[in-house]
């Protein structure tokens, strides 16, 4: 897919790997649409945008109100059209055990990013299924395909986005729209400064992974709406470390499960 001129919709735009893509994809020639609820950071990446001769249009919301969410979709479609390229990437949630989260807290680390998403999608997939055209790229994490110690919920939240990608995947499988899961290790944004005590959860296993930069991330999801494809992990050694999972889970899970977080 050619990204010139194309509408495309990135949640979670305020901040972190949404930001970066948005400037990428809006340098790429997209007419790049924001959503998140922080509106001021939303401004201030169309600012940037804008100022670099890019088109990018802000709508502050709330996508775990699936109502509200609905309503944004059509003002969207009203004032600018149908999405051709839906980037779900609103997410949130800290590294606690079953034990350590309350009941609200366990809601809220599903509630972003899978019912985000999943309330998005619905709102703009009869259009897209009318005109039977578009990508979907769901941004996940490698915590979608192996777990560790002391992040349940999280794991749990982005376990869903993988299931909902494939389940989404086989739902359109007759038409022409697009469905890539997006799944990166670490990312160096503002993600574990917001959620302090959760990067010292990170197993030592994965130190042998690179730290991957907003940019780099957002050049993988380019590249992967461009060339439609139906999975990328990164970087490599992520990939090449879930390839063992697969063919190794007992050795591996073990690996993640020693090295990971034991408690306090």
């Amino acid at each position: 897919m050619n990204v010139n001129e194309k509408i495309i919709v990135i949640t979670g735009a305020s901040s972190g790997i949404g930001a970066a893509a948005a400037q990428l994809l809006a340098r790429k020639g997209g007419r790049v649409v924001l959503l998140a609820r922080r509106e001021a950071q939303l401004a201030e990446v169309a600012q940037s945008i804008r100022a670099q001769g890019g088109q990018a249009a802000i709508y502050p919301i709330d996508l775990t109100n699936a109502a509200a969410t609905s309503y944004v979709a059509r003002v969207i479609m009203a004032d600018i059209g149908v999405p051709d390229v839906l980037v779900n990437n609103a997410g949130a949630g800290r590294w606690l055990t079953v034990a350590e989260t309350s009941p609200e807290e366990g809601a809220q680390m599903m509630a972003a990013p899978y019912f985000a998403a999943f309330n998005i999608t619905r709102a703009f997939l009869p259009a897209m299924l009318q005109r039977d055209a578009g990508h979907i790229l769901n941004v996940t994490s490698v915590a979608s395909y192996a777990a560790w110690p002391g992040a349940t919920g999280y794991i749990a939240a982005r376990f869903a986005m993988r299931g909902f990608s494939e389940g989404l995947r086989a739902d359109l499988h007759r038409t022409r729209i697009g469905v890539t899961l997006f799944a990166a290790a670490k990312v160096d944004t503002p993600y574990f400064a917001r959620n302090p005590g959760s990067e010292e959860r990170i197993p030592r296993l994965s130190r042998i992974v690179p730290t991957l930069t907003e940019a780099q991330a957002a050049a993988h999801i380019a590249r992967a709406i461009e060339r439609e494809r139906r999975e990328v992990v990164v970087p490599f050694m992520a990939n090449l470390f879930l390839r063992w999972h697969r063919v190794f889970p007992r050795m591996v899970g073990g690996l993640l499960t020693r090295t990971g977080w034991q408690g306090e």
